[in-house]
């Protein structure tokens, strides 16, 4: 009998990778919460970017999923704290512009580093489209 493993399980990670959404909108976090996790990852929520960096301080993420316009800690301020405890962490920013419904941000915040975006709304096939580009660049 052959020990060869089966090709799919090759592929498979050896720990199950774990995502952190961060978004204030809780219908947004758990609409990926489902896409995540039926994709085979462990999802971590917050609700603002305190609670991000409180969660991530517990145990971090292969990746984080934030938006940029929160109360409190805003997806700006949370990326750079992240980057600062953990360089090159892939992270997803995603907005719908905010109150002034204005983009500008997206586009600017690549410049922080392994940041890639997404704009609200989205599709959840979209949304696994760049998560799949983000953990793929992570080595």
């Amino acid at each position: 009998m052959s020990t060869a493993p089966h090709p799919q399980s090759a592929t498979a990670p050896t720990h199950r990778r774990r995502i952190m959404v961060v978004d204030d909108d809780a219908g947004i976090r758990r609409s990926l919460q489902t896409l995540l996790s039926r994709a085979g990852y462990e999802v971590l929520q917050a609700a603002d970017g305190l609670e991000a960096v409180r969660l991530w301080r517990k145990g971090g993420a292969d990746l984080v999923i934030t938006d940029l316009h929160m109360p409190n800690k805003d997806g700006i301020q949370t990326i750079l704290e992240l980057l600062t405890h953990t360089p090159g962490i892939p992270i997803i920013a995603m907005s719908g512009g905010g109150q002034t419904k204005r983009l500008d941000l997206l586009g600017n915040v690549t410049l922080l580093g392994s940041v890639l975006t997404i704009e609200k709304p989205f599709t959840l096939g979209e949304m696994m489209s760049v998560v799949n580009r983000a953990l793929g660049q992570q080595h």
